[in-house]
């Protein structure tokens, strides 16, 4: 499958490059409307891990995510008769925020598509953002039906795409991340941890540190479920993943960005696999420049820390904003290093957090569930509760799914354990006891259908 944006390269002859001076041209650009976002050290991470943990809080942008600088550079450059025409966008939901506050904030039409799964908190800020100068369109399940819209809205009526990672006006305005942490550490860091969806965000940085931090280690992070950038890393080039998770929202992308690949493959790019790890992309340059891998971090996992992060620091982060500090969990991180973690979002729906609790607690092995065919009798349930049950589980869930005759009835049952050991004890007693126990592993057919 093409990219749905169409074939970038008949423009780059007429672009600068994704370059430092360009990264720095575009931070005096946004520099009037667009604050430098703090950048905060954590007690707790930094204890967790042996070094000190820096977050790169741009879930306090105006929009609530880095989105909002590559947006605005690449508008603020549109000529007068692009701004007549006005501007087309695709996003998941932050790069859409970013665009509304532009084309509000410069007076041009916009016309934002967005799939129809993007939570409403995310919509509703779009509106908000926008106000009477764009005009919201959901289209399909993810960002790729999405991105097909908008390339066929610039074919038919000749507004300008704003794109959301695949351009390198977009690419230089989420670099002047970097620019920023440079300037607020006042030193070089060793280890810079950024989220990876279509690959604008660390293309943008990492071209920034590979020329003015050049020692600073890379560390892209992308979902599980839509590993992009390191599948075409692999393959050489940008391929489309046949499916996605599209749970991390700001991150489910099948097909990451020409220009994002041309960047983060002039990183360096060796496969290999490590035991303990999952697939990395990793390079130690011969000048001595800092190391590149790409990792993937489980959807639970980002549950987990997104609700870390908010009980800890009172951040609230979206999926795609807990990645970059997903990934410290994971990895081994040199002790007394200084690290920055990109919090690269907080639109997050308060509705999610159900999901967002359920997926942990899955994570965690405290949550499982099981289809228990109870004997139709008085005292089945009692028994259940007595024999089978310890002391710290907890029945979450119970729904009969079927009955198919008088002697049993099968239900579905959640349980919530006290810890994850338990799990192996209760299994245990489910074999010993008369009442038939299946256990749902999650991730088949019959978890997903029934959970």
């Amino acid at each position: 499958m093409s990219n749905p944006l169409g074939d970038l390269d008949a423009l780059s002859d007429s672009r600068p490059a994704l370059s430092a001076d360009e990264i720095d041209a575009a931070a005096k650009r946004i520099a009037d409307i667009i604050d430098p976002t703090p950048l905060q050290y954590s007690e707790r991470l930094s204890t967790l891990t042996g070094a000190k943990v820096y977050l790169k809080r741009e879930d306090l942008t105006a929009v609530r995510s880095y989105k909002l600088r590559g947006a605005y550079n690449l508008v603020m450059q549109l000529s007068e008769v692009e701004r007549a025409a006005g501007v087309v966008a695709a996003s998941a939901g932050n790069h859409a925020q970013g665009v509304a506050f532009a084309c509000q904030a410069m007076g041009i039409a916009g016309r934002i598509y967005v799939p129809a799964t993007t939570p409403k908190q995310k919509r509703d800020r779009i509106r908000v953002h926008g106000g009477e100068f764009v005009e919201l369109i959901a289209v399909g399940d993810t960002y790729d039906a999405a991105a097909a819209a908008a390339a066929a809205d610039v074919v038919r009526t000749g507004a300008t795409m704003v794109a959301p990672f695949d351009d390198t006006r977009t690419a230089a305005g989420q670099g002047t991340i970097a620019p920023e942490i440079l300037e607020q550490l006042g030193t070089s860091p060793d280890l810079v941890v950024i989220p990876v969806g279509g690959g604008g965000c660390l293309a943008g940085v990492g071209t920034y540190l590979r020329e003015r931090s050049p020692r600073t280690a890379l560390l892209g992070v992308e979902p599980a479920g839509a590993a992009s950038m390191t599948a075409a890393l692999v393959a050489g080039g940008p391929v489309t993943l046949p499916e996605i998770d599209p749970f991390v929202d700001g991150a489910a992308v099948r097909r990451i960005g020409a220009v994002p690949f041309a960047a983060v493959s002039g990183f360096g790019g060796q496969v290999v696999s490590h035991a303990s790890l999952p697939l990395l992309t990793t390079t130690e340059s011969p000048s001595g420049a800092g190391s590149f891998r790409m990792m993937q971090v489980n959807e639970g996992a980002i549950c987990t820390t997104m609700l870390d992060l908010y009980q800890n620091e009172g951040i609230i982060a979206e999926p795609a904003g807990a990645l970059a500090v997903t990934a410290l969990a994971e990895i081994p991180v040199e002790p007394g290093s200084t690290v920055v973690c990109l919090v690269s979002g907080g639109n997050n729906d308060v509705s999610r957090y159900g999901e967002i609790i359920e997926r942990s607690l899955v994570h965690r092995g405290l949550k499982h569930y099981f289809l228990v065919d109870f004997p139709q009798e008085p005292g089945a349930l009692r028994r259940f509760l007595d024999e089978v049950l310890g002391p710290d589980d907890d029945i979450t869930l119970f729904e009969y799914v079927k009955r198919n005759n008088r002697e049993t009835g099968a239900a579905l049952v959640g349980i919530e354990l006290g810890a994850p050991e338990g799990l192996g004890p209760l299994l245990e007693r489910m074999r010993e006891s008369p009442i038939q126990c299946e256990r749902l592993d999650p991730g088949s057919p019959a978890y997903r259908y029934l959970t």
